[in-house]
């Protein structure tokens, strides 16, 4: 499931370069200086890995809980379910649901932060621009978000929002050298091609929280192997 989270994080920079793209073309990187450039960019993507992998370890914690209580292979399938259904319902309906607007406040305050630290351009500001920059609101995140809840655990959690952060660096850097260098029908093309892969990975986290014992994709959870060890003694 963590090479899942790489191609997600991957197919969703098209996605993210259209959210947070305004962000990557402000960087105030040093267009003079190559080296002092990519290390400028290197620092920012930093920054956005460590709030994706910060996401991933308080949700993945989450998951171990459920987990201690043997809601493993329910929640995986749940998780399944619920990344299907917001891909099929429509966007007004999903809209009615925003869980943006409790956190309105705070995602003022950290937007605010954000432009604060885009008139920067000392080095610490790279890292802190990413850093708030993994933070915004993004339907992609909350779908990572879910797959690190279904590892059922901190540190597999934080490893699959780290993947997820790896796979948006190429095309977010290339935004970054290049701008707004892809024309409308290729983003339409890859737009459509995310709730797609969105579902293949639902269906994957459903077959796997079924069990039904094939290698890889749906294993036999540990507990049955257990139980029918006893069983034969």
């Amino acid at each position: 499931m963590l090479v899942s989270a790489f191609i997600f994080g991957l197919l969703g920079s098209f996605h993210c370069v259209g959210m947070c793209g305004p962000i990557a073309f402000m960087l105030p990187v040093d267009r003079t200086n190559s080296t002092r450039k990519i290390i400028q960019i290197s620092i920012y993507h930093l920054g956005r890995l460590l709030a994706y992998s910060s996401i991933g370890l308080v949700f993945g914690l989450v998951g171990k809980s459920l987990y201690i209580f043997g809601f493993q292979q329910q929640l995986s399938i749940i998780i399944g379910v619920l990344m299907i259904v917001v891909v099929l319902l429509p966007y007004k309906t999903i809209s009615k649901f925003n869980l943006s607007k409790p956190l309105f406040k705070i995602i003022s305050k950290l937007k605010s932060s954000l432009g604060a630290a885009l008139k920067k351009k000392t080095t610490d500001t790279f890292f802190t621009i990413g850093f708030l920059n993994g933070f915004l609101p993004c339907g992609l995140v909350y779908m990572a978000v879910f797959g690190s809840i279904a590892s059922g655990n901190a540190l597999q959690g934080s490893l699959y929002m780290f993947l997820f952060g790896v796979g948006t660096i190429p095309l977010m850097t290339t935004a970054i050298y290049l701008g707004k260098f892809l024309n409308a029908t290729i983003k339409q093309r890859i737009q459509r091609a995310i709730p797609v892969f969105v579902v293949i990975i639902g269906v994957l986290f459903i077959l796997r929280g079924l069990g039904l014992g094939i290698p890889y994709i749906s294993p036999t959870p540990v507990i049955d192997v257990v139980n029918s060890t006893i069983d034969c003694h």
